[in-house]
């Protein structure tokens, strides 16, 4: 499974170094989205099942056949897998999303010639970011992310809708394993953001499409579009602008996860 996930990023056998990891991290930002699709139908309709990509073939299995990703527990599993494998020296490390002062958030960290680069399958900026003990910017209309150090730690900030101020991530310099990451996806079955309602993101060419509850949001170099969308048109998003098969959009919408990502913001956790 791993080879033909290889073999479908068309990154099957990648350069050495920082340059390889550049395509591998390019191939999957453009190809995998960052979303709940399949964690929603397992919440509603496999609760005692392990969630989906908790182990890395599970989530390339996914990808390959249905077109899905996940949340970043289980993408940030299967990109760290992904690159190891390729020989590259990689580790699970956590942040907060929302510098919430708790760790909220899995990720991956590379060493290449001595320095370490953040390649986060969640913000899909496209291209490895230093962890310097200087601020770095990556500049791009679209995909552009800040990171600088504090205290020990580094703070990323991005712009990603529906929020209009930058986004804020910290991240610590801990290494943790594999159990610790399925320990803390297995906890959020309990709590999180990804579990009510339907959140997906891709990267298409020069734009960014994100599907939030019923609304749907393109970025590009001219700025954000917001459009609400019918229950069809939502089907339809997840299937032209995601690159979902109709046959897990069916298995999502029969699960209620329609019904739930229609519903209003208002009073909903």
């Amino acid at each position: 499974m791993t080879r033909d996930m290889l073999r479908r990023l068309g990154v099957e056998a990648p350069a050495a170094g920082l340059e390889g990891v550049r395509q591998v991290f390019g191939a999957w930002c453009a190809q995998v989205p960052f979303d709940n699709v399949r964690k929603m139908i397992w919440l509603r309709r496999k609760p005692d099942e392990a969630l989906p990509g908790s182990d890395a073939e599970h989530f390339y299995a996914g990808f390959l056949e249905s077109g899905t990703g996940g949340t970043c527990w289980s993408t940030a599993n299967a990109l760290f897998e992904l690159l190891g494998g390729l020989g590259f020296q990689v580790a699970r490390i956590t942040g907060s999303m929302r510098d919430m002062g708790f760790v909220n958030h899995g990720s991956v960290r590379v060493a290449v010639n001595g320095a370490h680069w953040l390649v986060d399958p969640s913000i899909l900026n496209g291209v490895p970011v230093e962890f310097a003990d200087r601020p770095v910017r990556q500049d791009h209309p679209v995909f552009g992310i800040e990171m600088e150090p504090d205290n020990g730690t580094h703070v990323a900030r991005m712009q990603t809708p529906p929020w209009e101020e930058p986004l804020p991530c910290r991240f610590g310099p801990e290494v943790v394993d594999r159990d610790y990451f399925q320990a803390k996806y297995e906890a959020s079955r309990q709590m999180s953001p990804f579990n009510q309602r339907l959140y997906a993101r891709r990267n298409r060419g020069d734009a960014m499409v994100v599907l939030f509850g019923n609304t749907r949001y393109v970025k590009t170099a001219e700025g954000v579009t917001r459009e609400s969308l019918t229950a069809d048109g939502l089907c339809e998003a997840l299937h032209r602008d995601m690159g979902m098969s109709e046959r897990l959009v069916r298995e999502w919408v029969d699960s209620g996860s329609l019904v739930d990502s229609m519903e209003p913001m208002e009073g909903r956790a």
